[in-house]
């Protein structure tokens, strides 16, 4: 669950992100930043979050999109929430990556006082597609 930031900068916007949500942290994901209604994330591959093969282990694409996709439900929550959980989550994995990293970008497709719908598509390197993940997103008061 996120708590909200009131006007906040982007280095508060890092800060509240890693505080939030330390597995993110624990994961080496790196906040990006935040571009109008884009907010972005990128994730190393690394041999300790791999599966069999050496390809990056699903969980850890998961992850990647459901913190990306959290922040982008925060910084678009109601005046009067206090904070943010994810409800539904929806991934299609289309590209195994084994080497380099992802990036994750997060757009809202619906901004209600219940309910945020977040789209993360995943790139590698190349910006080629590796998974998109369509997330709802509950608005806590």
């Amino acid at each position: 669950m996120l708590s909200p930031m009131t006007a906040a900068s982007e280095p508060d916007h890092v800060a509240t992100f890693y505080a939030s949500m330390p597995f993110a942290r624990t994961l080496g994901i790196e906040f990006v930043g935040v571009s109008g209604d884009t907010v972005t994330a990128r994730l190393a591959w690394s041999e300790a979050h791999c599966t069999s093969g050496g390809v990056l282990h699903g969980g850890a694409l998961m992850a990647l999109a459901d913190s990306t996709g959290a922040m982008c439900a925060f910084v678009h929550l109601p005046d009067d929430a206090s904070g943010t959980t994810t409800v539904e989550s929806k991934t299609n994995f289309v590209r195994a990556l084994r080497e380099g990293f992802l990036e994750a970008t997060s757009r809202p497709l619906h901004v209600g006082r219940t309910v945020i719908v977040v789209e993360t598509e995943l790139r590698d390197a190349a910006g080629r597609l590796a998974a998109k993940v369509i997330q709802s997103q509950l608005v806590l008061r």
